[in-house]
């Protein structure tokens, strides 16, 4: 019997349950095992305030070596970049759709949106990217789980909030959304649509069970992005989105790299991009935080948040042509 270990909420259950399912097809008995992290517990207080990235981690890991689970789910834009030397990500399994989605009132889109019309978020790269857009949004802070955060539309707190699409597609809650961004606009966190199936290092036993569960273009496109964030130094506080894809290219499959990373406050932004071997993701990710960082996205990172979160509508440009 292989023991995975969840979270409790609506969204964790689903994923890990569909880990599982996979895993009962293949002729495994699988029980899940919910496991309360501080995330879970703290509704309230900002992601980045509790701990960032790992705040959703920690319990799951804690669980794995203490041998209470065997295995553990977790969604990939949460897992820290930096190895965990008791710990090894023994699949990821096939990406959902990576993309942010819209859920506004009368179904509006994110240009049919009046100027003033409050929109929640509680991701600070969601928000710098907002706000970039000029649009005249104003941009608040949010919490909770996928139906909490849903709720604050639908009593008219909110005109609008920006969710994963992929957990949205898991919960069989996309007909609540008004429009699937497009990364043009918004770039994805790195990560995002993606899950990790975790085991203890010393576990090859169950590694082996999982690994067949391992899509290798997701992994690739997620190791070049998560290499990315990690040679940025940055985690879930920083403003940085990453997209990458395999394409197809003169010579066969490419991998193609996308990033963006953008003052707290949208005033400022770096969009690069690069193609790369798909079988080096991790040095396409490394090459490319390095363009970002020689053309100044250390000093965009450093900047502190903006306490006024009112509209903005000057934006510098500071892209340049690659």
């Amino acid at each position: 019997m292989l023991r995975l270990g969840t979270r409790r909420s609506a969204l964790a259950t689903t994923q890990s349950s569909w880990v599982a399912d996979q895993l009962r097809a293949l002729g495994h008995e699988v029980e899940l095992v919910e496991v309360s992290t501080e995330g879970d517990r703290d509704q309230t207080t900002p992601l980045a305030q509790l701990g960032g990235t790992g705040v959703f981690v920690s319990a799951l890991r804690a669980a794995l070596v203490d041998g209470r689970v065997d295995l553990a789910v977790h969604s990939l834009k949460d897992l820290p970049t930096t190895p965990d030397p008791d710990t090894v990500v023994a699949a990821i399994p096939v990406r959902e759709d990576p993309r942010d989605a819209l859920v506004a009132r009368d179904g509006l889109t994110l240009g049919e949106l009046p100027a003033r019309s409050r929109v929640g978020t509680g991701s600070p790269r969601r928000r710098a990217q907002l706000e970039a857009l000029g649009l005249g949004l104003v941009v608040t802070g949010l919490r909770g789980n996928v139906d909490t955060r849903m709720r604050q539309v639908t009593e008219g707190h909110l005109d609008a909030v920006v969710l994963a699409a992929a957990g949205l597609r898991r919960l069989g809650r996309l007909d609540a959304v008004s429009e699937l961004l497009d990364p043009i606009q918004m770039l994805p966190a790195p990560g995002q649509g993606a899950l990790a199936v975790e085991v203890r290092a010393d576990d090859a036993h169950t590694a082996s069970l999982v690994a067949v569960l391992d899509d290798h273009d997701t992994r690739a496109c997620t190791t070049a992005e998560r290499a990315l964030l990690a040679e940025l130094e940055a985690g879930c506080s920083a403003p940085v989105g990453a997209l990458a894809e395999v394409v197809e290219g003169v010579d066969g499959p490419e991998l193609s790299l996308r990033a963006v990373v953008t003052s707290h406050d949208g005033t400022a932004d770096l969009r690069r991009s690069l193609v790369g071997d798909p079988a080096t993701p991790a040095d396409l990710g490394r090459r490319l935080a390095h363009l970002l960082l020689e053309d100044g996205a250390a000093q965009l990172m450093s900047d502190s948040p903006t306490t006024d979160h009112s509209p903005t509508t000057d934006h510098p440009a500071t892209e340049r042509a690659l």
